[in-house]
C-alpha cells in the first residue's frame, strides 16, 4: 500500500526500529525497571510482615521460615542465573527472570495458603538472581570502557530506587485495597515489562560489538572453561574483594534502621522519614563515582587502572564509619552513614564493571554469580559477628571492624585483579598490563 502508515503504525515502527545506538539507551532504560521491580518484589513480606503472620497464623519462626526459604533459593541459584546467562543469552534469561518473579510475586497475592505463598516465595528466590547477570552482560556488549561504568550504574541504581519506594506504596495499596493487591499488582506490571524487553531487546550488531568488545559476535568469543576459570588469580580476587566489602552494605541494610532507634533515639515513625536518605546518597554517590571513572578513561586512562583509582577513593571514605560511636546524635549518623553508603554503593556498581574489564564477555556472568554468592556469604559471616558482638561489647567494636574492609578490600583489587584472558588470545597478542 502506498497510502503511508497510519500514526499508531508509524509510532509501533520507530519504536522497534530504533538505532543501535538509541535502542542501547532504551534496553538500559528497560533493566532500570526490571531492577526496580526485583527490588520492589522483595520487599513487600518485610513491609507486611504483621498482616501476614496475622493472616497465616505465623509466629517469628514461622515469619522466619518464610524468610529463609526465598534467602537460600536466592543465594544457591546466583551461580548458577550466571552461568546460565554465558550459556543462552541475556535475552532469553532476562525474560525468564522478569516472567518468573513476577508470577511468582502475582501467585503470591492471588493464594491463600501458607505451604503455596511460601512456595511461590522461593520460586521468587528462583528467579530474582537472573537480572544481575543479565544486566552486567548487556551493558559489557552493548557500551564500550569509556561509558560502561555510567550505563551499569544507571541500571543497578534501580535496587535502592526499588527499595526506597516500595513502604509508601506498598503500604497505600494493602491499605487502599488489600495485602494481596501489594503482590498482585507488581506482578503484572512486570509482565507487561517482559513483554516489552522480548520485542525491543536484540544482540549489538557486529560493528558496534567490535567496538565494544574487540569481537564480531559476543556470545562466540575465546572463553575459559570452568575449571581454567578457577585458576585465575583475578576470580580469587574479586571473590575475596565481595567477601570483604559486601557485608558493610548489608549492615546498612539490615542493621542501621535499628541502630537509629535503639541508640539514636529516633521512633519508628521518624525512621520512615529520614530512613531513606542514606540509601539516596548511595545511589547518587554510585552513579556519580562510576561517572567519574569513564571520565577518567575519556581522558586517556586504561580502563581497568581508571576503576582502580576511583574505588580506592571510596574505599579511603568508608573508615568514617567509625566516628559513629563518638557522635550518636542521629543527623550525624545519618551524614556518617550516607557517605559510608556511596562508598558501598560505588564498589557495588563498579566491581561488575572491573569484571567485565577483567574477564572474557562469554565469562562475566558466570563471574558475576559466583562473586554475588561470595558477598552473601560473607554477609552471613558478618551478620552473625554483629548480632553477638552488639548484645555483649557493643557497637564500637563493631564499626571499628567495619573500618578496615574496604581499605582491604582496595588492597586485593590493585595486587590480584588483573586482565585475564584464554590461552588462545595471549598467544596472539602481547601483555597488556591495564592494572
Amino acid at each position: 500500500m502506498r497510502g503511508g502508515l497510519s500514526g499508531e503504525d508509524s509510532r509501533c515502527v520507530m519504536l522497534f526500529s530504533l538505532t543501535p545506538h538509541r535502542r542501547r539507551w532504551v534496553i538500559l532504560a528497560l533493566i532500570f525497571c526490571a531492577i526496580v521491580l526485583n527490588y520492589f518484589d522483595r520487599q513487600i513480606v518485610s513491609i507486611l510482615k504483621p498482616t501476614l503472620k496475622v493472616e497465616f497464623q505465623l509466629d517469628d519462626r514461622g515469619y522466619a521460615l518464610l524468610v529463609n526459604i526465598f534467602t537460600v533459593c536466592y543465594a544457591g541459584m546466583y551461580p548458577v542465573a550466571g552461568w546460565l546467562v554465558d550459556r543462552f543469552g541475556a535475552r532469553h534469561m532476562m525474560l525468564v527472570g522478569i516472567l518468573g518473579w513476577s508470577s511468582a510475586c502475582l501467585g503470591a497475592g492471588l493464594t491463600r495458603l501458607f505451604a503455596a505463598f511460601a512456595a511461590f516465595r522461593g520460586l521468587l528466590g528462583l528467579a530474582e538472581p537472573i537480572a544481575f547477570p543479565s544486566q552486567l552482560r548487556v551493558v559489557t556488549i552493548w557500551f564500550p570502557g569509556s561509558l560502561r561504568a555510567t550505563a551499569n550504574s544507571l541500571s543497578v541504581a534501580g535496587s535502592s530506587i526499588g527499595a526506597i519506594i516500595a513502604p509508601p506504596l506498598v503500604a497505600w495499596l494493602a491499605l487502599k485495597f488489600n495485602w494481596h493487591m501489594a503482590f498482585i499488582v507488581p506482578g503484572v506490571l512486570g509482565l507487561g515489562l517482559a513483554t516489552l524487553w522480548w520485542l525491543i531487546y536484540r544482540d549489538p550488531p557486529p560493528e558496534m560489538a567490535q567496538h565494544t568488545t574487540g569481537a564480531d559476535v559476543p556470545g562466540q568469543t575465546p572463553a575459559f572453561t570452568w575449571p581454567q576459570l578457577w585458576r585465575t588469580r583475578s576470580l580469587w580476587g574479586v571473590l575475596l574483594i565481595r567477601f570483604f566489602s559486601d557485608p558493610v552494605w548489608y549492615f546498612c541494610l539490615f542493621w542501621l534502621p535499628g541502630y537509629l532507634q535503639e541508640k539514636s533515639g529516633l521512633s519508628l515513625a521518624q525512621i520512615g522519614m529520614v530512613g531513606w536518605i542514606p540509601f539516596l546518597a548511595a545511589d547518587l554517590g554510585g552513579v556519580g563515582s562510576s561517572a567519574w571513572s569513564d571520565w577518567l578513561v575519556r581522558r586517556g586512562l586504561a580502563p581497568l587502572r581508571a576503576r582502580k583509582v576511583m574505588l580506592t577513593t571510596m574505599a579511603a571514605l568508608a573508615p568514617v564509619c567509625a566516628l559513629t560511636p563518638h557522635w550518636p546524635h542521629p543527623a550525624v549518623t545519618l551524614i556518617l552513614f550516607g557517605i559510608v553508603a556511596a562508598a558501598c554503593l560505588s564498589w557495588l556498581f563498579t566491581l561488575s564493571v572491573v569484571i567485565a574489564e577483567t574477564f572474557p564477555v562469554a565469562n562475566v556472568g558466570s563471574v558475576m554469580g559466583i562473586a554475588a554468592g561470595f558477598g552473601a556469604a560473607g554477609a552471613i559471616v558478618f551478620n552473625t559477628y554483629v548480632g553477638r558482638v552488639m548484645e555483649t561489647l557493643g557497637s564500637a567494636q563493631i564499626f571499628a571492624v567495619m573500618a578496615f574492609l574496604h581499605p582491604l578490600a582496595a588492597g586485593l583489587l590493585w595486587t590480584m585483579v588483573r586482565p585475564e584472558r584464554p590461552q588462545s588470545i595471549r598467544n596472539k597478542t602481547a601483555p597488556q598490563h591495564l592494572g
